[in-house]
């Protein structure tokens, strides 16, 4: 038994290294200590009071899925780039394009409205688990659990928001151990104030996308207003600057390795206790069909663009965004099998079946583990095809323009038909075809369609293929390209001018017509059944497994009493924190922890659209001309790496130094640290952030945008 207890005792001290975790700033008193000793000059009540003003009153929720800060007393917001690109994109027209040459207001009368663009505050958070697992019960399927879940969630939000003009919602923790509700303030009348063109604020493009060295000036500038009561409004010319409770102070101090950072901000999904059952799916077999899929389609429009401008401008978006996830899905393989991670996860779980075995409250905990392997073995098959449905069915385009189709489809199925409302569907397919159609080429997508779905014929079992798809492949041979050749010289909705008369003055007539459309047909015989497997197969799959980590984690918190767990990433307001550290990717290499100017001069390439930069920009370069925000050795910073645990949602994220002033902007992770999703690895997991003093001489000395310098407290 003492062995068994110091076995215990030996994992707890070492499985948390002190710079990993993204942790509620409610309970930072908890890690208080640890940061401190890491160099953190503050308190935990500077990061979160919710008695008086603290740091989280000038962290926002920007837009969807990003962060940003505030840096001024006029509701000034500091974000990435890439945080910005809609709303800067929204603004631009041909004449005045933003986006290639730069925004820069000043005077904020020609600051720009980015109407649907929202930031939130979290005004608090409160811990409401006692609020709802107490009429919770092991009797209640996964379904009524989630409704009675979301019953005494809605009664909390509304006790908490009745009088007031704020929001609420609340979150599940450790796998729906614990719940947090969360008190928001939402501002809807945001507008960009500056900036940089993207050969700047996307320098580097998909080359350089996950990876170090960086040089990338990745941010943008908005501007928060409200009413005169400073609370939100929709826009009016009445409103005025928001007045924040809290804004950040700028340092150009400088960043040396060692220094101490955190980042706050609002990380989107981690999942970092897993069985291994499910890493090993995830390394074996989920990881690599995707990247499968996204290689063969990127070799399909590599082939179309190379040498076609017309071709490069239809698909270069298409292909960064695909490449994005690609590239990242690769670098978590490489780390996560360089980490061993499958290894450490049953070692873990060797040492969890010998305490639940020796357990007094077990709870059939003993009985978890077979039961996870058995039921990812049995659920692998569906976990293939919702890969092969999502990335081989629907890269072929014309498939996945037919899914848009499906409702009008349905209407013609009902006893009575309601041609008004059937036209004003058509209507709004139609108006939305011209744009699809214009970054649309056949001869692509027909190449396309042959590759992917012959890979999803070779990859997914006869048994899960529906009927009418074998037939097609018997009935043409095995030849991909013929049947192409057949479903695209036959289809509707390959052409703008036949779906433009398809949905023109729509009838049933015509309806009958888009259900033996080639195309339709083959994506409604393929989507069809794989509704139902999702439904009735899928899903439960899904919900068991759901059902096993709620007790999985419940058990392991038992299990390690006296160890600081942080929760799973779920998009709720987070603080990491680490120190300023260069990294061995492999050996024999070593990576510096910052750039400099000296690296875009070395990468710059003249006209080209990821390494070009502005002729005046390069003249600062030549000129030395850096002012006060150059560093001891009288270069430019452009970025720097440290150790703190971030994933996507933390774009834009404040980067922190000891005394709680702004260093720097999170914009991107090294590619060898990508797996820290999975599991956290401190000597090669690195969050890559842009210098705030190269983000200072964009302003000052590229855009001489003085009145924006002037807004800001500056501390050297």
């Amino acid at each position: 038994m003492r062995k068994i207890i110091l076995v215990f005792s030996f994992y707890i001290a070492t499985s948390g290294f002190a710079q990993e975790g993204m942790w509620l700033p409610i309970l930072l008193e908890q890690n208080e200590a640890q940061m401190q000793k890491q160099g953190f000059q503050l308190t935990a009540k500077d990061v979160y009071d919710i008695n008086n003003t603290s740091m989280k009153d000038a962290v926002v929720l920007f837009g969807g899925g990003c962060t940003g800060e505030v840096i001024s007393n006029e509701g000034l917001v500091l974000t990435n780039h890439h945080c910005g690109f809609s709303a800067i994109n929204a603004a631009s027209s041909v004449e005045k394009n933003y986006l290639r040459d730069g925004f820069w207001t000043y005077d904020k009368k020609d600051e720009i409205p980015a109407p649907g663009l929202s930031v939130t505050f979290i005004i608090r958070m409160e811990d409401v688990t006692d609020k709802i697992i107490p009429f919770l019960n092991d009797a209640m399927t996964s379904q009524e659990r989630s409704a009675k879940i979301n019953e005494l969630a809605a009664a909390l939000e509304k006790t908490a928001t009745t009088g007031t003009h704020y929001g609420a919602y609340t979150r599940s923790f450790y796998y729906g151990n614990q719940f947090y509700l969360f008190v928001t303030e939402t501002f809807n009348d945001i507008r960009l104030v500056g900036a940089p063109p993207s050969s700047v604020g996307s320098f580097g493009g998909e080359t350089d996308n996950w990876v170090w060295p960086r040089h990338t000036g990745d941010f943008s500038l908005f501007r928060i207003y409200a009413n005169k009561e400073n609370k939100p409004a929709t826009y009016s010319e009445e409103n005025i600057p928001f007045k924040p409770r809290y804004y950040f102070p700028i340092s150009i101090k400088g960043v040396e390795e060692n220094d101490f950072t955190m980042v706050f901000g609002f990380p989107g999904k981690t999942q970092e206790y897993l069985t291994s059952y499910a890493v090993d799916l995830l390394i074996n077999t989920t990881n690599p069909n995707r990247i499968a899929c996204r290689d063969a389609r990127l070799d399909v429009m590599d082939e179309f663009m190379s040498g076609n401008d017309t071709v490069t401008l239809m698909y270069a978006s298409k292909a960064k965004g695909l490449a994005n996830a690609y590239k990242k899905w690769k670098g978590e393989t490489i780390g996560l099998k360089a980490n061993d991670a499958i290894t450490k996860k049953k070692e873990f779980e060797n040492k969890f079946r010998a305490w639940s075995a020796m357990s007094a409250i077990s709870n059939n905990d003993a009985d978890l583990l077979i039961e996870f392997e058995k039921t990812y073995a049995d659920f692998k098959p569906y976990s293939e095809l919702m890969d092969y449905i999502t990335e081989a069915v629907f890269a072929v385009e014309i498939l996945n323009y037919a899914s848009k189709f499906h409702e009008i489809a349905n209407i013609s199925k009902t006893d009575t038909i309601d041609n008004a409302d059937l036209q004003s569907d058509a209507d709004v397919l139609l108006a939305n075809a011209g744009g699809w159609f214009k970054n649309y080429y056949t001869p692509l997508d027909k190449k396309m369609f042959a590759t992917m779905l012959k890979i999803y014929a070779d990859s997914i079992s006869a048994d899960l293929q529906p009927e009418y798809f074998r037939q097609q492949v018997i009935k043409y041979n095995g030849d991909f390209n013929v049947w192409a050749d057949a479903v695209f010289e036959k289809s509707y909705l390959s052409n703008y001018d036949d779906v433009k008369k398809l949905l023109t003055n729509i009838n049933k007539k015509k309806i009958k017509k888009l259900l033996n459309d080639p195309a339709y047909k083959l994506y409604n015989e393929l989507y069809t059944p794989y509704e139902i497997i999702s439904k009735n197969t899928i899903a439960p799959y899904n919900e068991k497994i759901s059902g096993m980590m709620q007790q999985y984690m419940e058990a392991q918190m038992r299990m390690q009493p006296e160890k600081n767990f942080y929760p799973d990433a779920n998009s709720t307001l987070r603080v990491t924190f680490g120190n300023v550290k260069g990294y061995y990717p492999r050996d024999g290499v070593y990576y510096y922890f910052a750039t400099t100017d000296d690296g875009i001069e070395r990468k710059y390439i003249n006209d080209d659209e990821e390494f070009d930069v502005p002729d005046n920009l390069l003249q600062l370069f030549k000129d030395d001309n850096f002012g006060k925000y150059a560093d001891k050795n009288g270069h430019l910073p452009i970025a720097f790496i440290a150790t703190n645990h971030t994933t996507g949602g933390n774009s834009g994220s404040p980067v922190l130094n000891a005394n709680g002033a702004l260093i720097g902007t999170n914009f991107d992770r090294v590619w060898e640290g990508t797996m820290s999703d999975i599991m956290y690895d401190y000597n090669r997991c690195r969050n890559i952030s842009l210098d705030v003093r190269y983000t200072l001489f964009i302003i000052d000395k590229y855009a001489n945008a003085q009145n924006i310098i002037k807004e800001l407290n500056i501390v050297e």
